[in-house]
């Protein structure tokens, strides 16, 4: 059976190497990957003087690479489900068969092949110091692999687990935005700390070493001290966390098959809510009511955009206490626009198959686009603006009113383009709605984050024209020079929000049926 789950695995992956879009996405991702395997490599192999700095060099990139496992699909908004457990229900497996396959078949994908090369830096440090590093080296690099890919399934399917309630998607939503978080801090804290590893003690050494992550560099340095019991003790302890969290995805994989989703409840429409009472009764009026009550019902949309929306709000806090202020605070404003930008690019590939009411719709998908538009600004603007006018007064910073609400708008405005210009011009299917609000079909992460990084870039670049009259207005200490930027970040959003809507509904009315056909899930 794990042989079958494999070559499903790589014949699937050769697919996608193949097929278009998807072939991209292999190949830059795969690129991307490979060029950050190297460096790891590199730094590990031949960035020391010494083998304890090495060691503890190696385990502090290790812990960087498990943190990435952890919190990747959390940050992409996607985890590869290339075979889909719901795929396998009626085949007579137990449970953990069906895990020990799976989990095989996971290891089939240029994930782990990268991170295997990333983690051979260890035995690259190894060698010189003989034959017995060198065996242990390559255990532990291989029990390391594998203790970080069942720990990120582990992680994913158990957020899964606990947002298949109400409840449970509420109280999922926000331990995946808290997971989010974590990964700024200890990045930044990772960072600051890189160049003084190689002659860092002490308890910065030993903690790096205490966690799992550091469990194979440490069986190497014992392997050199020559200190069997040690070498061979913390290669024990990642087989045993590894067998451990084997076990637990089995259960949770049973929970995923066995238990239906919990009930939503009854939905009474009365008529009366606050959508029907301020809303117009017309087409678009009626998509953004629609969009509203969809971005608050549905898991994977809150997925999606809650952890990013926190994001927002820790990212500059983390930078300004990195830099011992509070200027980049006074900002959070915009990263709270941006960061809901770049989460929210999929909009037609959340709803998958149900655009064909649109498209059968004549002149629907106008009104599509407009009201989607309108509900992300609805759901996304006040927040921005609340933290744009307290944060600055409130941290006694004045002088940044100037620069966070004139360049509001036109993130604002670049962010509901991009949102809906993405959401036509470059959608994929997302798998069905089952145990993993996380799951993305085809391993969309690399192209999510592509279109990340170009919403963000393209928000920088539309903004330049405000920042100019804000750095002139800087220099000639001139507030009316400055606030006259504020007409321009308005017209400046509003152009870009209008050329977004447009082509996007083009797109639409043009290409409705390729659209959907990118949208199904798979």
């Amino acid at each position: 059976m794990v042989g079958v789950l494999i070559r499903m695995r790589l014949r699937l992956t050769a697919r996608a190497m193949r097929e278009g879009r998807a072939a991209l996405n292999f190949w830059v991702g795969s690129a991307f990957g490979l060029v950050a395997a190297l460096i790891t490599a590199i730094l590990i192999g031949f960035g020391h003087e010494t083998v304890h700095g090495g060691i503890t060099i190696a385990a502090a990139l290790f812990a960087g690479w498990t943190l990435g496992w952890i919190c990747g699909p959390v940050l992409t908004g996607s985890s590869d489900e290339t075979l889909q457990p719901e795929q396998f229900r009626l085949l007579p497996l137990t449970d953990r068969q069906l895990a020990y396959g799976l989990g095989a078949a996971a290891f089939a994908g240029p994930a782990a092949v990268i991170n295997l090369l990333a983690f051979a830096g260890l035995v690259i440090l190894a060698a010189p110091k003989g034959v017995v590093p060198v065996v242990i080296a390559l255990i532990g690099v291989v029990l390391q692999l594998i203790f970080v890919v069942l720990l990120s399934r582990v992680m994913v399917a158990w957020l899964g687990a606990a947002m298949r309630s109400r409840r449970g998607r509420d109280l999922g939503v926000l331990l995946a935005a808290l997971l989010g978080l974590a990964y700024y801090p200890l990045n930044l804290l990772i960072t600051n700390l890189g160049p003084s590893l190689e002659n860092s003690g002490g308890a910065l050494a030993t903690t790096l070493r205490a966690v799992p992550s550091g469990w194979a560099p440490y069986a190497v340095e014992s392997a050199v001290r020559g200190d069997a019991l040690w070498a061979l003790l913390p290669l024990l302890g990642l087989a045993a966390l590894s067998l451990a969290l084997w076990q637990l995805w089995a259960v949770l994989l049973h929970r995923r098959l066995t238990l239906p989703p919990a009930p939503a409840g009854q939905i009474l429409d009365s008529g009366a809510g606050l959508l029907d009472r301020y809303l117009p009764a017309t087409p678009v009026g009626a998509v953004v009511a629609k969009e509203l009550r969809t971005w608050w019902r549905d898991g994977r949309r809150r997925a999606a955009l809650l952890p990013l929306l926190l994001v927002g709000f820790a990212l500059p806090a983390f930078l300004s206490f990195q830099n011992n202020g509070t200027g980049t605070i006074a900002y959070s404003g915009a990263f709270v626009v941006w960061m809901a930008a770049m989460g929210s690019t999929n909009l037609y590939g959340f709803d998958g198959t149900s655009v064909w009411q649109t498209i059968v719709t004549p002149g629907a998908a106008r009104a599509d686009v407009r009201g989607r538009a309108i509900a992300w600004l609805i759901l996304v603007a006040p927040v921005a603006l609340l933290a744009a006018l307290i944060l600055p007064g409130a941290l006694g910073r004045s002088g940044a009113y100037p620069w966070v609400l004139c360049t509001l708008p036109v993130l604002l405005g670049v962010g509901v383009a991009a949102v809906v210009f993405l959401s036509t011009h470059a959608a994929y299917s997302l798998p069905p709605q089952r145990g993993n609000p996380f799951a993305g079909s085809g391993n969309p992460g690399c192209a999510k984050l592509l279109m990340q990084l170009t919403v963000g870039l393209g928000q920088l670049l539309i903004s330049v024209p405000v920042l100019a009259i804000l750095i002139v207005g800087a220099v000639l200490r001139n507030p009316f020079v400055q606030w006259a930027a504020l007409p321009v970040g308005l017209l400046v959003g509003g152009l870009a929000a209008t050329l977004g809507i447009r082509l996007a509904t083009t797109r639409l009315d043009t290409y409705g049926p390729e659209l959907m056909a990118e949208v199904k899930p798979r």
